[in-house]
């Protein structure tokens, strides 16, 4: 241990001398090596404590910080390390509860993002969201949300990625890699199993270490591989007993040891409830005092490493951490020198967000091609949602409020998560301005009155909206507020009826077999309205394929009943290993339940015909499929063939199939692409706790070109090795 320690000393002082000479040191490891080196212990301490940046709980912000932003944490000017501005979140630039919040752009939601299965926009869209933040005054944005969607009633799936570890994480990884992009940290988050709000703080998350790795931790290390977050932020929950935030299991085993993670891991505002287990099992930076009970990081970490209880070599490996982050996406070259909002193109921002919308929207149903809507339509009804003034987005930490302020005011909780914010972007007025028919709206409230106005329309539009937030999971998969009876009733009176949802998740249909045509457009974020027009009347293509399974019913889902009680402070549990790595569509495979739309769904106003499919190994164990994709429809859209491996059932897999690979082609009519989709060796292996790696079991795999996870065109073998592909993250 003594060498080790003389043989950094030297490395550091080598770098401080070429430092000296005009050499320029680029290398993050060195750079955050060498400024540990010249730290005083309060320098070390100051970097890993964090304050919330508005006056909370009786504690006043630090006048250094942006009023009613998430974080601060202090910088040390003599060695030109800038402080840290984080904000909230992956959908925007948030502002914390404020009589005046700033006006940003607002991403659709995550899981409209994940819908788009368009792995170029993902980081398009995070790259404007990280010029937004720098623009606003932020090096840190609290962005990066992979949690897998183990529970569709989950209040948070809206900020999520769906329900699939491949497609989630490499969809949140490229918007990682977008937002860092313009030199600002992203976090990746909540790390790990923060599947449900109910209890959030307390559940206890009971799962094996094989079917954790071969479902959500996957998924987070498929993000952290594609996008390299600076900061990994762990959850609130428990894990096989312990906290997330000091849970060396998942902060030293898995994520640093493992994995081999260089950055730094940040708590959740309020995840942390020690000094000593949480400093040693591997928290760097306490995050967002006061939210905890106690400035754990603050003088009671001072003492521990003075009196050994932290070891020393822990205090610096924690600061070099976050400094290994800085110094790799730029914070040290290139700090955040002032807020500059006026610099930010809203207009450029809103085009980007719109076409995020447009791709992520899923044609769930389209009876006799009611859709897109026909231009000698002469009257449309639409009916509810507000949709004469705006869109529906989620609450709490990640909202983001419009410029201008919210298109409806005065709805849900006056506090935190809510309050409900309607962006400006009136779906009916844009509809009315492409389309000759008279346009009229009913708020929906009276049943029997939108139902008679449906039946004296040619075409109903009726929006299905539901509000979900952080904090709370919703009671059930239905519609609130009586909407499924005015759906029914609509729907009813008018067989050429479009139902427009707009939701955090899943939800239940009862009406389905009634209405002529169901679109998805989940929250669709500042140009929401706007894109939800362009997809009704066909001026772009429906090109979203569903990220997670819609169930018909509570009683499909692995806990038809949400483990946990309505008191924040019971100690309840919650077991993952009933599903265990089979999350979603696996668990409906392997169960035999039919659902009521399929992951990977989603209709397109064109169709398509697919060719050549052949499956060949590659390199390092990975597999080829090559196939050959052609419009065959009188218009453009969007084709999503989808890659499903299969193994024998020797191979001990969690489910008979697992998404191994996609594609995404935009195609004139009669054009024709060929495809070449690589599944990853990683993809066709299981876990192996013994072993501590990846197993590939040789044979023969199955390789099915699909629509949906339920919906198979054409099959394809290819025989495969047998194979030990090492745990540690793939770049």
């Amino acid at each position: 241990m003594q060498r080790m320690r003389v043989k950094r000393l030297a490395c550091a002082l080598t770098v401080l001398f070429a430092a000296g000479a005009g050499a320029q040191v680029t290398d993050p490891e060195q750079r955050a090596s060498a400024l540990v080196a010249q730290m005083t212990q309060e320098d070390k301490l100051r970097l890993v404590f964090g304050y919330f940046s508005t006056d909370f709980n009786g504690v006043a912000r630090p006048k250094e910080g942006i009023n009613y932003t998430a974080g601060f944490i202090h910088g040390v000017e003599r060695l030109k390390i800038p402080p840290q501005h984080q904000t909230d979140a992956g959908i925007g630039v948030a502002t914390q509860p404020s009589p005046e919040p700033r006006g940003r752009t607002a991403l659709p939601s995550g899981l409209a993002t994940a819908a788009t299965w368009n792995r170029q926009l993902a980081y398009e869209a995070g790259a404007m969201i990280g010029k937004e933040a720098r623009l606003s005054g932020h090096n840190v944005l609290l962005a990066g949300s992979v949690n897998l969607m183990r529970e569709p009633r989950n209040g948070r799936n809206f900020e999520y990625g769906g329900e699939d570890p491949l497609l989630a994480g490499w969809m949140t990884g490229e918007q990682i890699r977008g937002i860092q992009s313009n030199g600002i940290v992203s976090t990746l988050k909540h790390f790990a199993f923060n599947d449900q709000e109910t209890n959030r703080m307390t559940v206890d998350v009971k799962i094996d270490d094989a079917a954790g790795r071969m479902s959500d931790l996957l998924a987070l290390q498929i993000a952290t591989e594609k996008g390299n977050p600076g900061s990994v932020m762990c959850a609130y929950n428990r894990v096989n007993g312990a906290y997330a935030c000091e849970s060396d299991y998942l902060l030293n085993k898995v994520l640093k040891r493992d994995w081999g993670y260089k950055g730094y891991v940040m708590s959740d505002w309020g995840a942390v409830h020690s000094t000593i287990p949480a400093a040693n099992a591997g928290l760097d930076q306490q995050s967002g005092w006061p939210f905890d009970a106690s400035p754990y990081f603050g003088p009671a970490l001072r003492e521990a490493v003075d009196n050994g209880h932290v070891p020393q070599a822990r205090l610096d490996d924690m600061a070099r951490r976050i400094l290994w982050a800085m110094a790799a996406n730029g914070l040290l070259d290139n700090p955040v020198p002032v807020v500059e909002p006026e610099k930010i193109d809203f207009a450029a921002h809103a085009k980007i967000t719109q076409r995020g919308a447009e791709e992520g929207m899923v044609l769930l149903k389209n009876g006799g091609n009611l859709l897109p809507l026909a231009q000698d339509v002469r009257t449309i009804a639409v009916i509810g949602g507000h949709a004469d003034v705006g869109v529906i987005s989620g609450g709490g930490a990640a909202q983001v409020h419009p410029v201008g302020g919210s298109a409806v005011k005065g709805e849900g909780p006056k506090s935190f998560p809510g309050p409900i914010v309607w962006y400006p972007s009136s779906p009916m007025k844009a509809l009315a301005a492409r389309m000759k028919a008279k346009v009229v709206y009913h708020d929906g409230k009276d049943v029997a009155a939108a139902a008679k106005l449906a039946a004296q329309s040619d075409v109903a539009i009726v929006f299905g909206t539901q509000w979900t937030a952080e904090s709370f999971d919703v009671p059930s998969l239905s519609l609130p507020d009586n909407q499924d009876a005015l759906i029914d009733a609509v729907a009813s009176a008018n067989r050429r009826t479009v139902v427009v949802l707009e939701t955090g998740g899943p939800v239940t249909m009862p009406w389905v077999d009634k209405a002529g045509a169901v679109l998805a457009a989940w929250y669709p974020g500042t140009a929401g309205g706007e894109a939800i027009a362009r997809v009704l009347t066909g001026e772009v293509d429906a090109a979203g394929r569903l990220p997670a399974t819609f169930p018909a019913s509570e009683a499909q889902l692995p806990r038809p009943r949400i483990d946990g009680n309505k008191d924040p402070k019971a100690r309840v549990s919650t077991d993952y290993n009933i599903e265990g790595a089979a999350v979603g569509y696996k668990w409906f495979d392997r169960k035999g339940h039919k659902p009521l739309f399929a992951f990977g769904h989603g209709l397109s106003y064109t169709t398509f015909a697919f060719d050549g499919l052949a499956a060949r190994a590659a390199a390092r164990g990975d597999v080829i499929v090559d196939f050959t994709v052609k419009n065959t429809g009188a218009r453009a859209g969007y084709a999503v063939p989808q890659v499903y491996a299969s193994a024998g059932a020797a191979a001990g897999w969690e489910a008979p199939r697992r998404l191994a690979g996609w594609g995404k082609v935009l195609l004139q009519p009669g054009e024709a692409r060929k495809v070449s989709v690589t599944v990853p060796a990683r993809m066709l292996a299981v876990y192996s706790t013994k072993a501590g790696a990846w197993k590939v079991a040789p044979g023969q795999y199955t390789f099915t070109l699909a629509t949906a996870s339920d919906a198979p065109v054409a099959r394809a073998t290819a025989k495969v090795g047998a194979a030990t592909i090492p745990v540690a993250l793939q770049r």
